[in-house]
C-alpha cells in the first residue's frame, strides 16, 4: 500500500529530472537539433490544418463581403418565388389545355358545328339547376341547343340573350331527356331529380333489363342530341312487386357543379325539342 501511494510522486520526480536534463542538453549542445527540425515540419502541417477555417472565411469575405452575400441571397429567394408562381401557372395552363382537348375531342365529328363557351354564373333560383354562359345571339346560340361537357351531357339552352345564355341542366326537375342503356340498347327517359349530379329513370317497367353500373347514353330520339353521348350511370335499382315501374337513380357523368367550359352543339333543325324549356334568367 505504501509503495502504491509513493509511486505517482516518484514518477513525477523522475520525469521532472529528465525534463530538466533534456533542457540543459538542448541548451549546451546541438545533439537535439535534428529533432527540432523534424518537429518544425510537423508543426507547419498542423498549423495549416488549423488555419483552414480562418483562411476560407477570409477568402469568402474578400470576394463576397457580407452585404453582397446577403443581397445575393435575397435576389435568389425572389427569383425562386417568381419561378414557383410561374410553375403553378404553367401547371394550371397544362391542365386546362388537357381539359379543353378532351372536351373538343368528345365532339370531333361535329367540330365545324360546335361552339365553345365558358360558365360565368349560376341561376338565382335556389331549387333550379341552371348555369349562365358567356355567349348568346351574337354567336348564334338558339333555344334548345344541346350543351355538353368533356364527361358527358349537361343540358340544353333555355334562354338566350345577346351575350349571355342560360342552360338548364339535366338535373333540373323540369328537364327530361331520351336515353338508352348502352349495354343492351333499351330506350327510356331520364328526369332531373333536383339534386346535384343525380337523375331518375321514372318510366321503366318492372321486368326491364337494367342493372347498377349500366351507362345511359343519348338515344338520338327527337333529333336534338346525336346518338352515343354519355349522360349518366345507374347508381341504384329498386324492384318492388307492388309497383308497376322500377325506382331507379343515376349519377350524371358530367359533374355539373364544377364544370367550367360548355360545348354547344349546332343542329340544322333547331325546331325540334327534347326538353321542356324551363323558364330562366334573361341574358344581357
Amino acid at each position: 500500500m505504501s509503495y502504491n501511494r509513493r509511486s505517482p510522486l516518484a514518477r513525477f520526480f523522475l520525469l521532472s529530472v529528465l525534463s530538466i536534463g533534456v533542457m540543459i542538453i538542448d541548451h549546451r549542445s546541438e545533439w537535439l537539433k535534428p529533432i527540432h527540425t523534424t518537429a518544425t515540419v510537423i508543426n507547419i502541417f498542423f498549423e495549416s490544418v488549423v488555419a483552414i477555417p480562418k483562411n476560407t472565411f477570409s477568402l469568402l469575405n474578400r470576394y463576397y463581403p457580407d452585404d453582397r452575400l446577403h443581397q445575393r441571397l435575397l435576389e435568389l429567394q425572389q427569383k425562386q418565388s417568381i419561378l414557383e408562381v410561374r410553375l403553378q401557372r404553367y401547371e394550371a395552363l397544362e391542365k386546362e389545355n388537357q381539359r379543353l382537348s378532351k372536351l373538343l375531342s368528345t365532339s370531333k365529328r361535329f367540330a365545324n358545328e360546335a361552339l365553345l363557351t365558358e360558365v360565368v354564373g349560376f341561376g338565382p333560383e335556389p331549387f333550379s339547376h341552371r348555369i349562365v354562359i358567356n355567349r348568346g345571339v351574337e354567336a348564334g346560340v338558339y333555344l334548345g341547343q344541346p350543351a355538353i361537357a368533356a364527361q358527358g351531357v349537361l343540358g340544353q339552352v333555355s334562354k338566350v340573350g345577346y351575350r349571355r345564355s342560360v342552360v338548364t341542366l339535366i338535373t333540373d326537375p323540369s328537364h327530361g331527356l331520351s336515353v338508352q342503356i348502352q349495354r343492351n340498347g333499351l330506350r327510356t327517359i331520364i328526369q332531373g331529380s333536383g339534386k346535384s349530379d343525380q337523375v331518375t329513370v321514372p318510366f321503366l317497367e318492372n321486368p326491364a333489363d337494367i342493372q347498377i353500373g349500366d351507362l345511359l347514353v343519348t338515344s338520338g330520339m327527337g333529333g336534338r342530341f346525336p346518338v352515343g353521348y354519355k349522360v349518366a350511370e345507374v347508381a341504384d335499382v329498386v324492384k318492388d312487386a307492388n309497383q308497376a315501374f322500377l325506382i331507379i337513380t343515376a349519377r350524371t357523368t358530367a359533374q355539373t357543379g364544377i364544370v367550367r367550359e360548355v360545348l354547344l352543339l349546332r343542329n340544322n333543325d333547331s325546331s325540334s325539342h327534347d326538353v321542356a324549356g324551363a323558364p330562366g334568367e334573361s341574358g344581357e
